[in-house]
């Protein structure tokens, strides 16, 4: 396969995984065989601006993709997935992996089974402003996260902690490298039936602590994380890709002082960075950065904070 096109199939190409399709499109390396959509119309307008066929039932990529991208509502991610691992056809699912730690397992042990690639999209790990600032952050103590964004009919299938927490929850597991060891947490509907808006509040075992707000019914595009460890502070922006770090600087007998500033990020688009870490994968038959147990990990973290929730109900 190192030397061939990798053949390729997107299923669903909504909101986010028209994106999915444009970006394997555009790879040189990548053949799009085609899109799958139950919106036929959709799957078609998706088609015709990126040269694959139009399809909509998943039975129509088998035999004809190594791979597979899907963007579909989390409640269908399993019965979706399951079918193109078990044939041992690699899978890059959207985040949340599943709706439950169970279907999460089982597309975990499908994959291991046929040796397919299972990758998780939690884009933020790709984020150019994260991958700088991660070289910086030793051993945090306090982190404060807000990720809020302005009311949409998108993804009001799910509460916002399996929406978009689990983005910065994937973010704080890879770079605390901790377990959770209590949790503080409250959610409120307001727009919806699901929780709209949340905060937690996570202790680690290493003593670190972060509160996490996250909301979809802001007036306002926020996402940024701020991390304050022992003689230095770093805050990211995840929309804008930047970084900025100070420290403080001892030097024998002089006053301490703080240097620092924004630092220099590369930016790129994440969403094109985990694409491409995915079809290096399978291609390589290696583990992607975000795995299916990593996805797994961040599901189980959600799923304690809801739980949390409904205990102070």
């Amino acid at each position: 396969m190192k030397g061939s096109r990798l053949r390729v199939g997107v299923v669903g190409v909504g909101h986010v995984g028209q994106h999915h399709a444009r970006i394997m499109a555009a790879l040189s390396d990548v053949d799009l065989v085609a899109v799958v959509d139950v919106n036929k119309d959709r799957a078609i307008a998706v088609a015709e601006t990126t040269g694959a066929l139009a399809e909509t039932n998943i039975d129509a990529l088998v035999g004809r993709v190594d791979a597979v991208n899907i963007a579909v509502p989390t409640d269908v991610h399993m019965e979706v997935a399951l079918p193109f691992l078990e044939r041992g056809i690699s899978v890059l699912v959207e985040k949340p992996i599943s709706c439950s730690v169970t279907d999460a397992d089982a597309l975990i042990a499908a994959a291991h089974a046929s040796g397919a690639v299972l990758a998780v999209g939690h884009t933020e790990r790709y984020n150019p402003a994260v991958i700088t600032a991660r070289t910086l952050v030793d051993t945090p103590r306090f982190i404060e996260v807000h990720r809020l964004s302005e009311p949409s009919s998108r993804s009001l299938d799910i509460d916002v902690v399996f929406d978009v927490m689990i983005h910065d929850l994937d973010v704080l597991l890879t770079v605390v490298q901790s377990e959770v060891t209590s949790i503080e947490a409250v959610g409120v509907s307001v727009l919806s039936d699901r929780v709209d808006i949340a905060n937690a509040r996570l202790r680690f075992a290493s003593g670190c602590i972060a509160n996490i707000t996250a909301s979809r019914i802001s007036r306002e595009q926020i996402r940024k994380v701020r991390f304050f460890q022992a003689g230095a502070y770093l805050s990211i922006d995840y929309a804008a890709q930047e970084v900025d770090a100070w420290r403080l600087v001892k030097s024998g007998q002089a006053p301490a002082s703080i240097e620092g500033g924004q630092m220099d990020v590369k930016k790129e688009e994440p969403l094109r960075l985990e694409l491409l870490d995915f079809v290096s994968a399978v291609r390589h038959h290696r583990a992607p950065e975000v795995t299916g147990e990593d996805g797994r990990r961040a599901l189980v973290l959600a799923q304690r904070i809801t739980d949390q929730m409904k205990v102070r109900e």
